[in-house]
């Protein structure tokens, strides 16, 4: 059989997606039951523990396929990239109830008991968090949307779900001093990967959750000559197990371990820096 990455791919010796059924071998195959993220962020971890490392992130409203749930864990894919891990299976809720129809278009809104700041928050929500708006109010001059679940946002923190951001770039600077999380995906922690996907996704662009998938299939890739005279804006940068986005000439924007947030940096010295533990650039590539 061929080696799948597991990373994408739902399978183990004992259980699997019965959509791989000819293509690796499990004693059982179940088809995976649709089900919806429901908190504002959900850990999907690497391992059926709740000591596993963080591997990625899921937003409300996130679509994923359940294969087992066992001690409160739920092993699932996420619709959106294909990521497989382990997550708290009593975060999810019904895929059926309350369709979304708006997106989170700022870095974190809140979620109010009612239709007014002054009255209590109840949730806080990441940008591209979905939600499902049935209704609009104003209040002292202030639009909120209505959400099927109860609470109130402010409207103009929404956007509706078939609109996209016009530049992913501008997006993801709107996201600078948010902290580097190992493994983070929303407004609260991202890492490097994280922001690049999240960013494409507000602009209606799809990309792979970690680095070396981007580095491997996320649009056209450029000469190996590629220098900070030549890249664009929106161009990636990679080296190894890290991603950059370039921002201008000689200036990037990535979520990185050195200032432990999302930081603006120059190319060249970036370049200077990283290749001191870790070389230098392994590609370039044009989204």
């Amino acid at each position: 059989m061929t080696l799948l990455d597991k990373r994408l791919h739902a399978y183990r010796a004992d259980l699997a997606d019965v959509r791989l059924k000819g293509r690796v071998d499990a004693e059982h195959f179940v088809s995976g039951r649709p089900m919806r993220v429901v908190s504002p962020v959900l850990d999907m971890l690497a391992g059926p523990s709740r000591s596993s490392g963080l591997n990625t992130q899921l937003l409300r409203g996130a679509s994923v396929a359940v294969f087992e749930e066992q001690d409160g864990l739920a092993w699932v894919q996420a619709e959106e990239d294909g990521y497989v891990g382990h997550v708290e299976a009593g975060a999810l809720g019904p895929a059926d109830v309350g369709a979304a129809t708006h997106v989170v278009a700022v870095p974190r809104t809140f979620l109010y008991i009612e239709p007014d700041m002054k009255k209590r928050r109840v949730e806080t929500l990441s940008m591209g968090s979905e939600v499902a708006v049935v209704g609009e109010t104003e209040t002292r001059g202030t639009r909120y949307a209505l959400l099927s679940t109860g609470e109130a946002a402010v409207a103009a923190h929404l956007r509706p779900l078939a609109e996209s951001a016009s530049d992913w770039v501008a997006v993801a600077e709107t996201l600078e001093h948010t902290p580097y999380l190992w493994g983070g995906a929303s407004a609260f922690g991202i890492d490097c990967s994280g922001l690049v996907q999240l960013a494409m996704r507000m602009a209606g662009l799809k990309a792979p959750r970690d680095s070396d998938m981007q580095a491997a299939g996320t649009g056209s890739a450029l000469g190996p000559d590629a220098d900070r005279d030549t890249l664009e804006r929106g161009d990636l940068v990679f080296w190894k197990g890290h991603v950059a986005i370039v921002t201008g000439p000689d200036a990037i924007i990535h979520a990185n371990g050195h200032s432990m947030t999302v930081a603006r940096e120059s190319l060249s010295g970036a370049i200077a820096r990283i290749g001191y533990l870790y070389g230098r650039p392994t590609g370039f590539r044009r989204p």
